[in-house]
Order: structure tokens, then sequence, then C-alpha cells
């Protein structure tokens, strides 16, 4: 049944069909690691975002409706993931002022990088964000997190958490300030301590 449309598979998948699910990945894989490849310009990493498109495409199986529009709908799955990791790298890229110290150019205490060394420092700034948030206790990671780099609003976060907007806030802030005295050996140009 490899001649089947799209929509017949999808129909299937619905349905609790495991291999009209496969046939459906077989067909629309290469592709879409093409297409996200070109979008990202790093073929590692649009095999993982096609791997994820295809976990969100099954996920919303149920609430598929057809309408002709199968290689639409999956590549809109496939690019709304690109802008959300964009958009969290660049909320990741706005935390980073937000946590140097006053006075700070956030360069680690060494000249602007030439253009080859610039993405080697960004992700090293990353890296060492990344490792500081994750040091954070939960009840303060977890309103960075949501807010500083998903992006949500403090009512989100208060509902998901049970918490009050004024608790996610105060919370935040403390965080925020945990991160910048974790980080500010780093900022200092110490990064073994961080």
């Amino acid at each position: 049944m490899t001649d089947a449309s799209d929509a017949n598979l999808m129909e299937r998948v619905r349905s609790g069909d495991r291999s009209a699910f496969s046939q459906l990945v077989d067909r629309h894989k290469d592709a879409m690691v093409n297409y996200l490849t070109r979008l990202t310009g790093c073929r590692e990493r649009a095999e993982d975002v096609a791997q994820d498109t295809f976990v969100r495409l099954h996920a919303s199986a149920s609430r598929y409706r057809e309408a002709g529009r199968f290689s639409g709908y999956l590549y809109r799955i496939a690019t709304n993931l690109v802008r959300q990791e964009e958009r969290r790298k660049k909320r990741w890229r706005l935390l980073a002022p937000l946590l140097a110290p006053a006075g700070s150019n956030g360069s680690n205490g060494h000249h602007p990088a030439p253009e080859a060394q610039a993405s080697l420092l960004q992700r090293e700034v990353h890296d060492q964000l990344h490792r500081a948030v994750a040091g954070l206790p939960l009840h303060y990671r977890v309103p960075v997190v949501l807010r500083d780099i998903e992006g949500w609003s403090y009512a989100d976060i208060a509902r998901l958490t049970g918490w009050r907007e004024g608790t996610v806030k105060s919370r935040l802030s403390r965080a925020r300030q945990q991160l910048r005295t974790k980080l500010l050996p780093y900022w200092n140009g110490d990064s073994h301590h961080v």
C-alpha cells in the first residue's frame, strides 16, 4: 500500500496504524531534512528538527483535518520548530547581558573577537549560561526557563506552577541575581569557577 495518499495514511495513523506513520516518514523524511538543512545551515540540526517534526505530526494526528495540504501542514510544523528554537537562542543571547555585572561588556575581559572566533565565543557564553541555569534550584530554574528562554507570561507561569504572579516575579528576580553571582567569575575572566 505504498501508493496510498498522504490523506489516507494520516487517516490510518489516527486509527493507530504504525505502518502508515512509517510510510509517511519514509515518504517525506529526505525532502524534510533537505529543507531543514537549507533553513538551518546544519544537516545534524536539520535531522534533529525533522525527527521532532515527525514526533509532533504523530502527536497531532487526531487533530489533523485533510484539506489537500498535508505537505504544507508538515512543513509548517518544521518551520515553527525552527522559529521556536531561534527565539530560544535569541532569548539566551538577550539573557546574557542581563546577568553580566554592571560595566561589563560581556566579552569575558577580551577585546571583541575576530569574525572567525565570534561564534565560538557566543557558544562559550551560551554554555556558561546553560550550566549556571542548570545549577539553580528548581523553584528558581522554572521561572527563568519559562520566562527568559521560552517567553512565557507571568500569568501563564503562575497557572502552570500554582504560584501567585508576585511569587513568580520574586523568584525570577532572585534567580537572576543568583545567576549574576554565579557568572561573575566568568565575566571577570575566570571561567573555571562557574
